[in-house]
């Protein structure tokens, strides 16, 4: 089942919603675990060094989802996959991340 990775309370939230996700691969696979986009009818094949970036939002009005980017992880077969992934914000992350990790907010 694709994934949809945007949630309505995020338009309301300081940094706004996700609008883009930057994945990269860290390893091969020998076989499957593709980074699917059934709507697109597209698999990214892992391959080690290559990263995707995709939108969450649609560029009209970003605070509207872009349905077509539900993906999904597809398993692995053979091999392991490693990944790591930054999601980039509406808006400045970095202030009102502080303010919910720290509740103060004179820390600045």
């Amino acid at each position: 089942m694709p994934l949809i990775i945007f949630f309505r309370y995020q338009a309301t939230l300081a940094c706004g919603p996700r609008i883009l996700t930057f994945f990269l691969y860290l390893s091969d696979v020998e076989e499957g675990g593709e980074t699917a986009f059934p709507s697109l009818n597209i698999a990214v094949r892992p391959k080690r060094g290559m990263a995707l970036m995709w939108p969450s939002t649609l560029n009209e009005n970003p605070l509207i989802q872009d349905s077509r980017m539900a993906h999904e992880a597809r398993p692995v077969i053979r091999g392991r996959k490693y990944a790591a992934n930054a999601w980039i914000h509406l808006y400045d992350f970095k202030i009102p991340n502080l303010w919910a990790c720290t509740g103060n907010v004179d820390v600045l």
